[in-house]
Parts: structure tokens; sequence; C-alpha cells
């Protein structure tokens, strides 16, 4: 299976998801640029966190115009999987792949530690290696990660079950606690917390590896069908 990792001017939290996939999951990954405008021969896109061009407008909204993200449209509307953390959970919302919008944290401070995830969802392409309501601990790194929409947005989200992660503890006043989500067709994941960032012992959780081994597990799957 092959990964893509689109960089951004300001993203800084690529070479982290590069590493996810090379070393933790063991799978090839490539860095692809802003500027280029397709994504043929990838199997999955990550879109990493980090500061898109400063977030000089609104977090990802400039990020969200890149020649790229016609690519990444594209590539969602083939059912293929994509998936945007923290900053690259922005930058969908910004591109409309994904419904809301996100404000600066309740307390208007900057959020940097590791907190508990309930596991919403485990029906996903990005959650299979998860059970229902499993307890998992991931690292959040942001200050504009306070996930907002409408009621009747909210309502849709969680009658189709596309709320895929809920903080335990309302860390940064995110609707309902949302931490993650994904569109009606399951294959697009936006998230705030890190997987990337606990995939190895030495970093303190392996529970974001899985996420990964879902992506991979769920391709495998589909390929062999296909075959």
């Amino acid at each position: 299976m092959k990964f893509a990792v689109i960089v951004f001017p300001g993203s800084n939290c690529d070479t982290d998801m590069f590493h996810a996939i090379q070393e933790g999951l063991g799978e090839e990954v490539e860095m692809v640029p802003h500027y280029e405008t397709t994504l043929v021969g990838y199997d999955a896109v990550l879109l990493p966190g980090g500061f898109s061009y400063g977030d000089y407008l609104r977090s990802g909204s400039i990020a969200s115009y890149s020649k790229i993200m016609k690519a990444v449209k594209d590539f969602a509307s083939q059912g293929k999987p994509v998936l945007g953390v923290c900053n690259g959970f922005q930058v969908l919302l910004e591109a409309g792949l994904l419904p809301g919008a996100m404000k600066r944290n309740e307390e208007l401070k900057f959020i940097c530690q590791t907190t508990g995830l309930e596991v919403v969802n485990p029906e996903t392409s990005f959650t299979s290696q998860y059970d229902q309501g499993e307890i998992i601990q991931v690292p959040v790194a942001h200050a504009e990660g306070n996930y907002e929409c409408d009621d009747v947005t909210l309502e849709q989200l969680e009658k189709n079950n596309q709320v895929v992660f809920r903080y335990l503890d309302s860390i940064n006043g995110s609707k309902n606690n949302i931490a993650g989500i994904v569109n009606e067709t399951g294959n697009v994941l936006g998230m705030m917390p890190h997987p990337e960032r606990a995939v190895d012992r030495l970093l303190g959780s392996t529970d974001g590896l899985r996420l990964f081994q879902s992506i991979l597990a769920n391709w495998r799957e589909q390929h062999a069908v296909s075959s």
C-alpha cells in the first residue's frame, strides 16, 4: 500500500506522519508538495498537522485552495481513504470535505497533552482494529480544535454514526466532545488528536498505530476482493 503525505508551507507534523507509516506500519510513503496536481498511484492520502500558510486567515483556509486539494477531492470522490489530522482536519473542513468548522479553544489557550478518547464507531475503515467504546490514549496539540456545527448537522453526524472519536473530557469546548468525524461515505476522517504520535512505546502509547493498521487492513481486504 502506498501513502501520500501532503506537505503545505507551514506543515510541521509531516515527518511524524511519514515515519508512522514507514517505520510503524512498514508501508511505502512519499511526501507530496502542495503544488502537485495529481495523486495517481497512491492508495491513501494523509494531511498532517501544523500551521499551513501560517494560519494567517483561518486555520486551513488558504491551504484548502492549494493545487493539490483538487486532486485530494477527486481522490476522496473515488472512495479512497483520506485522513486529516489537526491542521489537516481544519483543511478538510475548509475544503468542504467534512461538515462544520473550528473555533479557538474554549479557554483560548494552546493545549498540548495526552488525552483519553472514546472509540465511538469502530465500523469505519479507520477504526476496524478498535473495539466499541474502547478508551485510547492519543496526544493533542492545538489552539483551534473547538469543533462547531449547527444543530441539524450535529443531529445528522450522530444519527449516521459519523462521530468516530470523542474526548472523555471537555478539553477544548468541542460540541458533544467531538474529536473526530467521517464523511457520509466513511472514507474521509478528520480528527484533532495525533495518532502518528502514538505509534511506539517510546512515545508513551501505541494506540494510534491501530488507526493506520485499520486503513491497511481495509485496503488489503478490498484488494483481495478485486483480485
